[in-house]
C-alpha cells in the first residue's frame, strides 16, 4: 500500500528551499549509520532525459532478476512515487498491473522519517544547518532500500550533479549523463561549459561513466562541442572511463502508441511505447549501461524494453479524439515534444490545428518554449492558459498576455484559475469538434491534471466535478 500522506515533518522542510552542498547530507548519513554505503548504485544526472533513463533501467534490472530500487524526482501525482522497489520479473510485471505497487507504504514512510528527524534535531544540536526536504528525502530513501537489501539502486540528481545531495558515493557501479541544455542556469551557471561541468560532477575515479552522445544533443554546434569537451576532460582529469553513447542514423516508426527503432550492436527492433526520437536516445544509453555493465544480451535488453512505462512524458491519454501529455518544461524538451507531434501515429497530425492546455512556472524559459511551437508545431488554434497548483506557476493572465503577443493574436487564449477546469472545457471541446489536444509546460500541471484527464477519458460527461 502506497503513503498517501506526507509526514509534516518533511512538509515544513520545504522552507529551506534548495541549498546546494554536500556538508549536510555527509552528516545527516553519518548520523543515520550511513546507509549508502550498503548500496550498489547507478547514478544518474542531466537535463533532460533522467526519469526515462531511469525508467528503461528499471525494466532492464528487473528483467535481469534482479531487486531494483529507484529514486526519482520530482514525483507527478504521490508523494512515494519518488521511491520504489521491484523485486525482478514478478516485482515488474505487478507494476504494470498496478502503478502504485513497490512504492514506499505509508508505515515505513512514516517510521523512517522519525529517525531522520532525531538525526535531523542532534544535526541542528551540533550548530549544523538544518537540513532540505530534499536531503531529508534523499536520506530516509537510502535507508529504505538498505533494509530492503535491493541489489542495485538507481538513482536520479535533484538538481546539478557536483553538490546534489545524491553525489555522496565513493564508487558507484557507474555514472550516466544525459542530454544536457541550458536549466536552472542560476544555479549551475549561465553557460554551457558551465552547467556540463556541473553535471560531469559526478564521475568517478576509475568509475566507468556513460554519456549521450553530445552531437545528438539539441544545442547548437559550437555548444556541443563545448559540452564534449568538459565531459572529456573533465574524466581525464580524475582517470574516469568515459564513454559517448549516440544512436547514429536511427530513426523511430511510430505505429498506434508505440515507437519502433533499431540500435546498432543490438539484435532486431526495438518497440517502446515511450515515444519521440529523443526517446531513442535515452534508451541507447540505459541499453550500454545494461549491456556492458550488468552483461546483459541484446535479446533480452529489447524484451525489457516493450514493457518500459514512464507516465507523463509524451503519454497518450486518448486516441479518439487524440490527446497526449508531457511534463517538458524547457525549451530543448519543446523541441523533442514539437518534433514527437509531426511524427506520432504515422505523422498523421503533422500540419493539424491543436488545442493546448498549458501551464508553467515563471522561472522557466516559457518565452523560448512557446518560440519552438511557433516555429515547428504543433500549430497552435486554441490554448487554455491554466494556473499551476504550485507558488512558482506564471499566472494565466500573464502567459495569455505572452501567447497573444508571440501568436500575434491569431491564437485564441482562454485563461483559468482553476487548471482542472481548464482542461474539463478543453477536452470536452476536443470530444465535440475532434481537434487533438496537448497538455503540456510542466511536470508540476500533468501531476495536478492526469488523473482528471484520464477520467474524462473515459467519460461522457464533462463539465461535472
Amino acid at each position: 500500500m502506497c503513503a498517501e500522506e506526507v509526514p509534516a515533518f518533511l512538509n515544513d522542510a520545504l522552507k529551506f528551499g534548495i541549498c546546494l552542498g554536500l556538508d549536510r547530507m555527509v552528516e545527516l548519513d553519518r548520523l543515520l549509520g550511513d546507509p549508502q554505503k550498503d548500496l550498489k548504485v547507478v547514478h544518474i544526472a542531466g537535463t533532460n532525459g533522467k526519469g526515462s533513463v531511469s525508467a528503461f533501467l528499471l525494466s532492464g534490472l528487473c528483467e535481469k532478476g534482479l531487486k531494483t530500487g529507484i529514486f526519482t524526482s520530482p514525483f507527478l501525482e504521490r508523494f512515494s512515487e519518488r521511491m520504489r522497489i521491484l523485486d525482478g520479473k514478478e516485482g515488474y510485471a505487478r507494476y504494470l498491473e498496478d502503478e502504485t505497487f513497490g512504492e514506499i507504504s505509508q508505515e515505513d514512510l512514516d517510521r523512517l522519517t522519525e529517525k531522520v528527524r532525531e538525526a535531523c534535531r542532534t544535526m541542528v544540536e551540533n550548530g549544523f544547518e538544518h537540513p532540505t526536504e530534499f536531503e531529508l528525502v534523499t536520506a530516509l530513501c537510502y535507508l529504505w532500500f538498505s533494509e530492503n537489501n535491493v541489489d542495485v539502486a538507481v538513482l536520479e540528481t535533484g538538481l546539478g550533479g557536483r553538490l546534489d545531495s545524491t553525489n555522496v558515493f565513493e564508487s558507484p557501479l557507474c555514472t550516466v549523463i544525459t542530454s544536457i541544455g541550458y536549466d536552472h542556469c542560476d544555479r549551475l551557471g549561465d553557460t554551457i561549459d558551465l552547467i556540463t561541468g556541473e553535471k560531469a560532477g559526478i564521475f568517478k575515479k576509475n568509475v566507468p561513466a556513460f554519456c549521450a552522445e553530445p552531437r545528438e544533443m539539441i544545442l547548437g554546434d559550437e555548444d556541443r562541442d563545448m559540452v564534449r569537451d568538459t565531459l572529456i576532460r573533465r574524466a581525464k582529469e580524475i582517470s574516469c572511463p568515459l564513454t559517448f553513447v549516440g544512436t547514429g542514423s536511427s530513426a523511430g516508426v511510430y505505429g498506434d502508441g508505440t515507437m519502433s527503432f533499431e540500435l546498432e550492436g543490438y539484435p532486431g527492433v526495438f518497440v517502446t511505447k515511450l515515444q519521440g526520437e529523443h526517446q531513442i536516445k535515452n534508451a541507447a544509453l540505459a541499453a550500454a549501461v545494461l549491456r556492458d555493465v550488468f552483461h546483459m544480451d541484446g535479446e533480452r535488453i529489447i524484451d525489457a524494453f516493450s514493457k518500459t512505462v514512464w507516465k507523463g512524458r509524451a503519454e497518450i491519454i486518448s486516441a479518439d479524439p487524440f490527446v497526449i501529455m508531457d511534463g517538458g518544461h524547457n525549451v530543448q524538451c519543446s523541441k523533442s515534444l514539437s518534433d514527437l507531434l509531426n511524427a506520432v501515429c504515422g505523422g498523421a497530425y503533422k500540419g493539424k490545428k491543436f488545442r493546448a492546455v498549458m501551464g508553467v512556472m515563471r522561472d522557466k524559459d516559457y518565452e523560448g518554449m512557446i518560440d519552438i511551437f511557433r516555429s515547428y508545431g504543433p500549430d497552435l488554434a486554441e490554448v487554455y492558459a491554466v494556473k499551476v497548483d504550485n507558488p512558482r506557476t506564471l499566472l494565466p493572465e500573464e502567459l495569455c498576455k505572452q501567447l497573444e503577443l508571440m501568436y500575434n493574436n491569431k491564437v485564441k487564449v482562454l485563461c483559468f484559475d482553476d487548471a482542472k477546469d481548464g482542461l474539463r472545457q478543453a477536452f470536452n471541446r476536443s470530444k465535440t469538434d475532434k481537434m487533438p489536444l496537448l497538455i503540456t509546460g510542466s511536470l508540476y500541471l500533468i501531476g495536478e491534471v492526469r488523473k482528471e484527464a484520464l477520467r474524462c477519458a473515459t467519460t461522457d460527461s464533462l463539465l461535472q466535478d
